[in-house]
């Protein structure tokens, strides 16, 4: 079940101002082309969890809408198992799930045994599957505690429960989520997050993730495609990110002195009692050089080390400190991790 994305743009005309003269405003030099997704390229793999990743209005939702054939691409082409998603749109949601975290599926006034009871008709689900993934729903989602309680009694963690669940009645071989886990609690996200886990080693489900919860990512996602002002600027292995652009750690040592530390090959950006922060790139020392060249001069009682956090490797690739990647390309560049 391959996913193919071959230049892949969309735009809209948008109005540029709107105290231009009413004769601008209504012929096309009142309006601008803009790029929500630009020229981007990938392909996902059966049976892959990608992390789709990116700051409000980088393209990340646009592009979902597009694989799942609610819009229509401006140019490129999609192929989803062959299928193109807009054209062939009856076809294509048999083979897909979508769960949006702020929208539901279900029937807001309906128990939620109703609504799966419509679904499974819409799909044609037959009796026997019907009720091995009823089994399945209850023992890892736990959805017999509220199956007759209708939509609007329901908690914000039960209702995505129940959505996740209503996704995946018909079978498909592939999930688009968008913001899972958005407002849930710890536990409520652990429940989902052990769902998909479940439904991607047993059945190979091929998942598309959009999120902007770490927890997510880093407890999901084999791969991340991560996408600025409608651009791709990395295609890649989670790991190689981390140590990609996670270069920097951060040494705290505990110094007993009056003078000033310095540390060659390293920086100096915390001081707070007897407890140094130093930053160093581990391309060029590593701790133990740094406390081999500490004690020397000073009495180190004790250090840890910190290492990069993935939301602030994120953050800064967001920030703009990046070269814009081609597909399946990477750039070698060093972040801070402040």
């Amino acid at each position: 079940m391959k996913i193919e994305v071959n230049q892949l743009s969309k735009h809209y005309q948008v109005q540029r101002n709107k105290k231009e003269p009413l004769w601008k405003l209504l012929s096309r030099r009142g309006y601008e082309t803009k790029r929500v997704v630009d020229n981007i390229s990938f392909n996902v793999e059966e049976g892959e969890i990608v992390g789709y990743l990116g700051p409000n209005g980088a393209g990340k939702s646009t592009t979902i809408k597009m694989l799942t054939g609610i819009l229509v691409p401006s140019e490129g082409e999609i192929l989803v198992n062959g299928i193109v998603p807009h054209k062939n749109r009856k076809e294509h949601s048999k083979q897909i799930g979508v769960v949006f975290g702020q929208r539901s599926q279900l029937w807001w006034e309906l128990p939620v045994a109703d609504s799966f009871n419509l679904l499974k008709h819409m799909y044609k689900v037959s009796d026997i599957q019907f009720k091995k993934k009823l089994d399945l729903f209850h023992d890892v989602l736990d959805i017999g505690s509220f199956i007759n309680t209708p939509v609007r009694n329901l908690s914000l963690g039960q209702k995505m429960r129940a959505d996740f669940a209503a996704s995946l009645l018909h079978d498909p071989q592939i999930l688009f989520l968008d913001e899972p886990t958005i407002g849930l609690d710890v536990v409520a996200k652990e429940r989902i997050r052990e769902f998909i886990q479940t439904i991607n080693r047993e059945n190979k489900v091929t998942v598309i993730l959009t999120t902007h919860d770490v927890g997510d990512i880093e407890a999901l996602c084999h791969r991340t495609i991560i996408i600025d002002k409608g651009k791709i600027i990395y295609n890649g292995d989670l790991d190689n990110m981390k140590s990609q652009f996670g270069k920097y750690r951060t040494l705290i040592v505990d110094i007993k002195t009056e003078k000033p530390v310095y540390v060659e090959n390293a920086t100096i950006v915390k001081v707070e009692g007897s407890k140094v922060w130093i930053q160093f790139n581990r391309n060029v020392t590593n701790p133990t050089q740094i406390i081999s060249s500490l004690i020397k001069t000073y009495e180190v009682e004790d250090f840890t080390v910190e290492e990069p956090q993935i939301e602030n490797i994120i953050k800064h690739i967001y920030d703009g400190k990046h070269s814009t990647l081609s597909n399946n390309e990477r750039v070698d560049l060093d972040y801070g991790i402040n």
